[in-house]
C-alpha cells in the first residue's frame, strides 16, 4: 500500500485524530524499531561475551528488556485528540473597593433638624 505523496502541503484545522489506519502503521514502525534494536543488541551480547562483559551484559540486559517495553509502547493505544483552543473568555477581575481607614470611636452627628428627637426636647424646655 504505497501512499499518495503530492507536493501541496495539507493543515490540520480540526480537532480530529488522525486516521486508524496512520495510527496502526505508526505503531508497528515503532515496533519493528524496537525489535531490530533488540536483535542488534543481542547478536552484540553473544558476539563481546568472550571479549567484553561488562558491555556484553549490557547489551543481554537490553536485549531481555526490550520487547516489554516494546508491546507496552506499541500497545499504547490511539493518541489524544488535540484539543481546540478555547472560546471562553473569562471575565477580567475587578480590584474590590479599599475600605475607609479606622481613625477612632467616632460620634454620631446631632440630628438637629429633627423635631421629634429627645436632644430638641430637652433643649426647648
Amino acid at each position: 500500500m504505497a501512499r499518495k505523496q503530492s507536493g501541496t502541503e495539507v493543515f490540520r484545522i480540526t480537532g480530529a485524530r488522525q486516521g486508524l489506519a496512520d495510527d496502526v502503521r505508526g505503531r508497528q514502525r515503532r515496533y519493528i524499531i524496537s525489535m531490530s534494536v533488540r536483535t542488534v543488541s543481542v547478536v552484540l551480547a553473544a558476539t563481546l561475551w568472550n571479549v567484553e562483559r561488562h558491555v556484553a551484559v549490557v547489551a543481554l540486559a537490553l536485549g531481555v528488556l526490550l520487547p516489554y517495553v516494546a508491546v507496552v509502547i506499541a500497545n499504547a493505544g490511539r493518541e489524544n485528540a488535540p484539543s481546540l483552543p478555547s472560546t471562553f473568555v473569562p471575565a477580567p477581575l475587578r480590584p474590590a473597593l479599599d475600605t475607609a481607614p479606622a481613625t477612632g470611636p467616632s460620634e454620631p452627628a446631632p440630628d438637629a433638624g429633627q423635631a421629634g428627637s429627645t436632644e430638641n426636647v430637652r433643649e426647648n424646655e
